[in-house]
């Protein structure tokens, strides 16, 4: 017989009150699936998005939330090997559905359960020493953090660097990548505490965006020479500053559009200071791979702000959304 087991669903568009806690029934492993016991979950801004609906990227609901998901594999269907059954493991949350290949949490269900069952080949094994919480923080934001600064930023040691919105879960990444590679940050945030913890982080310099044009300070920075790298993933009127912020040969790098993915724009500087606009979209098996090492060797310690009981999702929503988070939050089934 089924048991039920706990999971979050989203029940349509909208406000939190679409956020609820739900019994479902236990998850049946398929010949190529594994049953996983979620023992961390992380939450991104893609599940606000997948909540408050994406104009022209529709979601089936009701949609179980959360993409960074890390636990014990508990069984395995009968073309997997045995060997996983016990093991802890990270899921990469890109997923084939049907044809085309889609993330957890937004094409098909999340990590906000008790247990799940997931395509084996989607199972990466952790080290001893990589906790089910750290990994449950890498894979949409540091994972992504790492396509964008790495793979196509080629960010290089002694490169200044502005990084936007760099106390989220992305940004914290960003600082701490572009410190192991060699670079001077430059990171913004909005209140004094979160521009504490990036000095803490690693970042040489800080920007309270709330109080001063952080395009103005990083020109002031950087001797009146410009930036040689901008990572803006926030768009809406954050864009055209960020352009006046870069050096001859800068590289804007963006990600996404947590503030408006339609913003003015004033192609002059791109044309004048023959600046790279590089864009980047999500991440590959070999980025986590990487960050997962990082970890297991300690030259990178994800920043996770919270970890809540799975009851608390809402105010974990409600946390992200209202940017009072520094790093990750976590759930924990």
């Amino acid at each position: 017989m089924r048991g039920d087991m706990r999971a979050i669903h989203i029940k349509g568009h909208g406000g939190l009150d679409q956020v609820q806690l739900v019994d479902i029934p236990e998850p049946v492993a398929g010949p190529d699936e594994a049953i996983v016991e979620v023992k961390a979950c992380g939450l991104n801004y893609l599940d606000i998005f997948v909540r408050r609906g994406m104009p022209g990227l529709p979601v089936k609901m009701p949609r179980i939330p959360g993409g960074d998901v890390a636990g014990v594999v508990k069984s395995v269907g009968a073309k997997v090997d045995k060997g996983w059954v016990g093991l802890k493991v990270l899921i990469d949350p890109a997923v084939m559905v049907g044809k085309h290949l889609g993330a957890l949490g937004e094409d098909t269900d999340g990590g906000l359960r008790e247990r799940m069952a997931i395509p084996a080949v989607n199972l990466i094994a952790l080290p001893g020493n990589v906790t089910c919480e750290q990994a449950a923080a890498l894979p949409i934001g540091y994972g992504t953090a790492h396509r964008m600064m790495v793979t196509r930023g080629r960010v290089a040691k002694g490169e200044l660097v502005l990084i936007l919105g760099a106390s989220g879960g992305v940004g914290t990444a960003c600082v701490q990548i572009a410190k192991e590679i060699g670079a001077t940050v430059i990171a913004c945030a909005s209140s004094a505490d979160k521009l504490d913890r990036l000095k803490k982080l690693g970042a040489d310099h800080v920007v309270d965006y709330t109080k001063e044009d952080f395009s103005a300070a990083a020109w002031k920075i950087s001797a009146k020479q410009g930036v040689d790298v901008c990572v803006n993933y926030t768009g809406g009127d954050t864009w055209v500053p960020s352009l006046r912020a870069m050096r001859m040969f800068g590289r804007v790098l963006t990600c996404g559009a947590t503030a408006g993915f339609d913003p003015k724009e004033d192609i002059r500087y791109i044309w004048r200071r023959e600046i790279d606009i590089v864009g980047s979209n999500g991440w590959t098996r070999a980025d986590l791979t990487a960050l997962v090492d990082k970890v297991s060797k300690g030259t990178m310690i994800p920043v996770i702000d919270r970890v809540l009981p799975l009851a608390e999702t809402r105010e974990a929503m409600r946390a992200l959304e209202a940017r009072e988070i520094f790093g990750k939050v976590l759930l924990r089934p």
